[in-house]
């Protein structure tokens, strides 16, 4: 069997603990494909893993990681679409740490010819995720005032050039003042807010008399309740994250963690029709087995025909657990990625 280098958790727990080893790789079953990973995209799912306050997370032993790029090197007996060489990139529910693995069919899409590895790895977690969000939880239509949280993020990006296509006035926000430049140069959001004290004021400001329809959340706490009381009526609000929860070490901060659970904000379900506003949960993980869902999202995705995503910084895959830290500490803009086998 193959030998192949992979990064794997004896449990979940402590990014100290990543430990990279050579395992043995089985040959494809009749419905998959072997692929040499050419490139991984890093994702806040994967610390949230690594430190066990992930739901989704595997019980025992795991290799993390979502998302990859490379190239076919073996096909299953059933397989008649993916050939020896193709370029691809695909989606896993964990196991993309990984040097070779083998994928279901379904699982991999192919990589567009004008694409760098770099750029496939970065893109169908977080795009699938933006395009979601948006279209068919948030019901984005022309014009829209959209809040975009995590803007110079690769959702966030990604999120507003989805949001250009539909001629939307998009905010975007930011917790670092470096990342307000790097949008000032690099996409064209309508506003701009670095997130402070003042953030309900500047989102007001900023809206000049829109109303605001739709968030695009995943900061929490503080954040997340000015925005819930600046959202207008009839507005959606989609959360799929919760960065004020991410810690900046290697193992969970447990007492800060309930004492930011605590003081969590609390949206009361008996208000919302008064209020005629929707709070709404996304995970695209959970989606994981609807096959045909995804794929008629990635469709839609993909006829948008947006640029490739921004990749920020490229670190190789010996440096992996150290791409993780400077990942989780917030500093990165667009993408992070880890390469390998080039």
């Amino acid at each position: 069997m193959l030998q192949r280098q992979v990064y794997r958790m004896p449990k979940a727990g402590s990014l100290r603990q990543l430990d990279q080893r050579t395992e043995a790789l089985a040959p494809p079953q009749p419905d998959e494909v072997q692929v040499e990973v050419k490139a991984i995209g890093l994702n806040f799912a994967d610390i949230f893993a690594i430190q066990g306050l992930y739901k989704a997370t595997p019980k025992g032993s795991f290799i993390p990681g979502l998302e990859f790029s490379g190239v076919v090197t073996s096909v299953g007996e059933a397989v008649s679409e993916w050939h020896v060489g193709d370029r691809v990139m695909g989606a896993t529910k964990f196991g993309g740490y990984a040097s070779h693995l083998n994928s279901h069919r379904r699982y991999v899409t192919p990589l567009p010819d004008a694409w760098s590895f770099e750029e496939g790895a970065g893109f169908l977690v977080q795009g699938l995720t933006a395009f979601y969000a948006l279209t068919e939880l948030g019901n984005l239509q022309r014009g829209m005032a959209v809040l975009i949280h995590s803007a110079a993020g690769g959702v966030g990006i990604l999120a507003n050039r989805i949001c250009k296509q539909y001629d939307a006035y998009t905010i975007g926000t930011v917790g670092q003042p470096h990342k307000v430049d790097f949008l000032r140069e690099q996409e064209r959001y309508d506003a701009i807010i670095l997130r402070g004290s003042d953030f309900r004021e500047r989102l007001v400001e900023a809206l000049d008399g829109r109303p605001l329809l739709l968030i695009m959340e995943c900061i929490g706490g503080t954040i997340l309740r000015q925005g819930w009381d600046v959202l207008a009526p009839m507005g959606r609000m989609v959360a799929y994250g919760s960065a004020s929860f991410t810690s900046h070490s290697d193992r969970p901060n447990y007492p800060q963690l309930l004492w930011k659970f605590l003081r969590r904000p609390k949206i009361d379900p008996l208000r919302l029709p008064s209020q005629n506003k929707s709070l709404m949960g996304f995970n695209l993980i959970f989606l994981y087995e609807q096959t045909d869902l995804m794929h008629q999202m990635l469709d839609g995705l993909q006829a948008l025909q947006l640029a490739p995503p921004h990749v920020g910084q490229v670190f190789p895959f010996a440096e992996l657990p150290d791409a993780l830290r400077r990942f989780q500490r917030g500093n990165t803009v667009g993408k992070v990625v880890v390469t390998l086998n080039q």
